[in-house]
């Protein structure tokens, strides 16, 4: 069984129930350059991570990843092994992402396939720019386009025409290259010149950053300020909304880079309050914390407080609380073991240790 599921824009928090549940449970992942890596924190331990990544402009050679086919092998043959395959892809699979594409191959090669949809960079990128694409009174239709057609194709699959004069909202998805050529096309099927534009780099995530424009002007500021891809391409009048809507650029930690050397544990939750203030956090454990190789002075203490040795039994750090209990637990004991023991925690983190072990600490 393969699932193709959708990832979400960049920002992990929003990739769907659904689609953590599959890679939660899946046997092998197959994902693609632009997820979040932090979601195959999720997977598990003993599943099979396979990267296919494809970097625009660049050749792979001899490494079969980066080619469409080879990918259709695999979670083909990954199936057949009787494993569950999730393809993990970014944005929505049915969105520009070749998820037709890969469930077209898995049809033809009799493998069964689930799709799990995903928020589309889309919407999802222009919303974190503070850019809604439909807006009352000013936008009551949006297209999404490609921005990766290549310039003077003969017969362009682009009806620019139509683009420019009859709807109100463009987004380009992979246009950086390309938006010289976009603006010419669209200027010369009628789009004024003072048209809003917005080029957005890895929006979602702490990294976006966003350059405003009109038509006349948006290639030369994006070349200005060198942005480069992955990014997208708002044009339209709700691009001026963004002045009165931005918030994600606006959160007190945007843009920091915090290096946590917590244990991996300790760190994960860290983490995640940092990249709620805009943070874009970097784990890189300095310690690791592990159980003592002669537990016997830890077996006698924990017999003595049973039989009410102790008069207070004190904790200084949450590692210490979930030391002991898991020893604890490995010999068929619980926080009933403490009797009438007082118990003291230094720091809020271990009393809340303590507390999700039954136990809430006299000091």
């Amino acid at each position: 069984m393969v699932y193709l599921v959708g990832a979400g824009p960049g920002d992990p928090g929003l990739i769907t129930v659904a689609g953590l549940d599959r890679i939660r449970e899946a046997d092998v992942i197959v994902y693609d350059r632009l997820i979040s890596e932090r979601l195959l924190d999720y997977a598990r331990a003993d599943a099979d991570l396979i990267y296919v990544g494809k970097v625009p402009g660049q050749v792979s050679g001899a490494d079969v990843s980066h080619d469409q086919d080879a990918i259709n092998q695999i979670l083909a043959d990954k199936a057949r092994e009787g494993r569950r395959v999730v393809r993990l892809k970014g944005g929505d699979p049915f969105v520009f992402g070749r998820g037709g594409e890969e469930a077209e191959a898995l049809r033809a090669a009799g493998i069964p396939f689930e799709i799990v949809p995903g928020i589309t960079s889309a919407v999802a990128v222009p919303a974190y720019a503070g850019i809604p694409v439909t807006h009352r009174g000013v936008s009551a239709s949006f297209a999404v386009i490609t921005g990766h057609e290549e310039p003077g194709k003969p017969q362009s699959a682009v009806d620019w025409s139509h683009l420019a004069a009859a709807v109100d909202t463009l987004v380009f998805l992979m246009g950086v290259k390309n938006l010289p050529e976009i603006v010419t096309n669209l200027v010369a099927n009628g789009r004024p010149e003072t048209t809003p534009v917005a080029v957005i780099r890895w929006g979602t995530t702490p990294e976006q950053s966003t350059v405003t424009g009109t038509l006349a002007d948006i290639a030369e500021r994006v070349a200005e300020a060198g942005l480069t891809p992955p990014a997208i391409t708002v044009v339209g009048e709700v691009v001026r909304l963004r002045e009165n809507l931005s918030w994600f650029e606006d959160r007190p930690l945007f843009g920091k880079r915090v290096l946590i050397t917590r244990t991996r544990r300790q760190a994960s939750e860290l983490a995640r309050l940092l990249a709620a203030q805009g943070a874009l956090p970097i784990e890189l454990p300095a310690i690791e914390i592990e159980p003592v190789a002669d537990t016997v002075p830890l077996a006698a203490a924990i017999d003595r407080l049973r039989d009410d040795g102790y008069a207070w039994c004190g904790f200084t750090s949450a590692n210490a609380v979930e030391l002991t209990f898991e020893h604890l637990a490995e010999r068929g004991l619980d926080a009933r073991s403490f009797g009438g023991t007082r118990v003291f925690a230094i720091g809020p983190a271990t009393a809340d240790a303590l507390r999700s072990h039954g136990i809430a600490a006299d000091v």
